[in-house]
């Protein structure tokens, strides 16, 4: 069976069965034994533990943070740093800029934004694609979901049916314990030969091993249940029993290509794939533009602090200078053979020393800057022009893998329009021959009775009927299940079993 047809099998007991199912559910809810679970509760149980279904989810969350990043890249950036230093021996000063010889110790602070104006439209572009993103990624999540719904259904229909197997053996054994025990006290009494007993004694072996592989299968259908809830082997579990109909065998009311036409528009892993078209062609615009011009504006703040700057600094009042004649220790003149200093007249402000200390420095240091940036690109290697072009060929593969997700869908509505009929054909048939060997065993019951045949005929005619009987079961639960795949396909609430 194709991963699609299961896939459709899923929802089939699940988009519309929950209709019908949460009534019964409800109803039996109150009286429902301890570790028994219906349908409902198995594939809630799976979508909560499934690791598979976390994983997408998670990329999920991965797409939505890319989306609101790219957002963010819109936005002005903000930046501060902070440096400190020491040095030692010859020095520039950083306040002076001049050069000294003693140690050195400085700090500078830096305030800066800067934001994209242009860029060729790459930002917009990566927000459009981000978005897009997100939702396929989403519509991946609803195919990983209706995957695990599909195994749990299939699943949960495998226990349902070989529980009704183990019923039909069950009853195949009780019959042969009936017919060994009449045949025991006919033999006893002298009436058959003890020849008859045992054939009728094998047959009830055979029955019992029957039933004992019936049974087998039951747990192995169970084990399969627990594994895909992710339980553990050895927990006990039962299921609910979804009453399943006897199926009309009514020609299905839509063709292959109107089922097609539903499906192509409703199934997520075809919106998905075509999100994915959508987010390459992005991906073409945003490597076209980066051969465009960009142009951005940035600014910022500064200041330092430096060790060797004086500690104090003359400051004025404001109320006026002070002049003051200074002989001067270094110039002197001689007349008359007197040697005097020139005298220097000097003019001070009036005002006062003052302590310059590190946040004085850091306020007197300030510095602003903006700047605006234009960057045209001319050659570079022709990275864009390959960007550009493997981009095309991702959006090509895009195309193409859109085109094999189609050819899938239509392959398998194809293959499940024809198995359902293959289906219901083998239904009938099966149903027809249960009724034919109903009553040729009836007749073959009424004449091993009274001795016209022997045991040998009678087990013959008894094992035909109960294979046709196990055959009726599985043909009945596999037509339901491939007409609710057409259902599935058809997006309709699904009705009961």
């Amino acid at each position: 069976m194709t991963k699609s047809l299961r896939k459709s099998v899923l929802i089939a007991c699940i988009v519309a069965g929950f209709a019908s199912l949460e009534t019964v559910c409800a109803q039996t809810k109150v009286e429902q034994a301890p570790h028994t679970y219906s349908l409902e509760d198995c594939i809630r149980i799976a979508l909560t533990n499934n690791p598979q279904i976390k994983i997408s989810e998670l990329q999920v969350k991965t797409s939505e943070n890319a989306l609101q990043q790219s957002r963010w890249q819109r936005w002005p950036s903000l930046n501060f740093s902070a440096g400190q230093g020491f040095s030692s021996g010859r020095n520039i000063d950083p306040y002076t800029n001049n050069y000294v010889q003693q140690s050195v110790s400085s700090s500078n602070y830096q305030l800066g934004s800067s934001v994209v104006l242009f860029n060729g439209f790459q930002l917009q572009n990566a927000v459009k694609r981000n978005d897009v993103n997100v939702k396929a990624s989403q519509k991946d999540l609803d195919a990983a979901r209706n995957d695990i719904m599909l195994n749990i259904a299939l699943s949960y229909l495998q226990v349902i049916t070989n529980e009704e197997l183990i019923e039909v053996a069950q009853r195949q054994v009780d019959a042969s314990n009936l017919q060994v025990g009449r045949t025991a006290k006919l033999v006893e009494a002298g009436t058959l030969a003890e020849s008859n007993l045992l054939d009728l004694k094998a047959q009830l072996a055979n029955d019992e091993l029957t039933l004992v592989n019936a049974q087998n299968n039951l747990e192995t259908a169970k084990l399969n249940l627990k594994q895909f809830m992710n339980m553990p082997g050895s927990e006990q579990i039962n299921v609910v029993k979804v009453p399943v109909k006897d199926p009309g065998l009514q020609p299905y009311d839509a063709s292959i290509q109107e089922i097609y036409d539903v499906a192509i528009g409703n199934l997520p892993q075809m919106k998905a794939a075509e999100l994915r078209i959508e987010s390459a062609r992005r991906n073409i615009e945003i490597a076209k533009g980066a051969g465009m011009p960009s142009l951005s504006l940035s600014g910022g703040m500064g200041t330092a602090f430096s060790s060797v700057a004086p500690k104090q600094r003359f400051v004025s009042d404001g109320t006026g200078s002070t002049t003051v004649d200074v002989p001067s220790t270094t110039s002197f003149v001689t007349y008359g053979g007197v040697t005097v200093p020139v005298i220097q007249r000097v003019t001070t402000p009036n005002g006062q020393l003052q302590d310059f200390g590190y946040f004085n420095q850091l306020d007197g240091n300030r510095n602003t800057s903006v700047s605006l940036s234009l960057r045209i690109p001319i050659f570079n290697q022709f990275q864009v022009k390959y960007n550009v072009s493997n981009a095309k060929i991702q959006q090509m593969n895009a195309q193409y893998q859109s085109q094999q997700v189609q050819l899938n869908i239509r392959k398998n509505v194809e293959q499940a329009y024809i198995d359902m009929n293959n289906s219901a054909k083998r239904y009938s048939a099966t149903a027809n021959q249960v009724q034919a060997l109903n009553e040729a065993f009836r007749v073959a019951q009424v004449r091993f009775d009274v001795g016209a045949i022997n045991s040998v005929e009678y087990n013959i005619a008894k094992a035909n009927l109960d294979r046709a009987n196990s055959n009726l079961i599985q043909t009945k639960y596999d037509y339901v299940f491939r007409t609710k795949i057409l259902d599935f396909y058809m997006n309709r609430p699904l009705s009961d079993f």
